[in-house]
């Protein structure tokens, strides 16, 4: 990777195994579809009230070159996101969804530029 991962959290405290995971999953994507030229991800557990239960929100931020940046913004919906593990799962598999929607794109105009 051209520029190092940064990763953050708010509202929680900092955790070495999901830091761990968040850089496996990055390189992993990074294998997968190639060069990934900035990576920002952000873990925040917003002030909620006890009847709404707390709700870990995942903000990835990468960019590929030539496709610009391919962003996920986690607004916390989902029961399941009490779980901080659950949540990163659901994130990174958002990113890597849109990820191979920009790669079919590009090796689509690539084939139809070589025709």
């Amino acid at each position: 990777m051209q520029v190092p991962v940064q990763v953050s959290f708010h509202g929680c405290d900092h955790s070495d195994a999901l830091e761990s995971d968040i850089f496996s999953r990055i390189h992993k994507m990074e294998s997968i579809y190639g060069r990934l030229t900035n990576c920002r991800v952000v873990v925040e557990l917003p002030h909620k009230s006890p009847a709404q239960g707390k709700l870990f929100h995942i903000n990835i931020d990468i960019g590929i070159p030539g496709a610009g940046d391919v962003v996920h913004h986690d607004r916390g919906q989902n029961p399941a996101h009490e779980d901080v593990h659950v949540a990163m799962r659901d994130a990174f598999d958002a990113v890597e969804n849109q990820l191979k929607k920009v790669l079919t794109k590009r090796r689509a105009e690539q084939r139809k530029a070589m025709a």
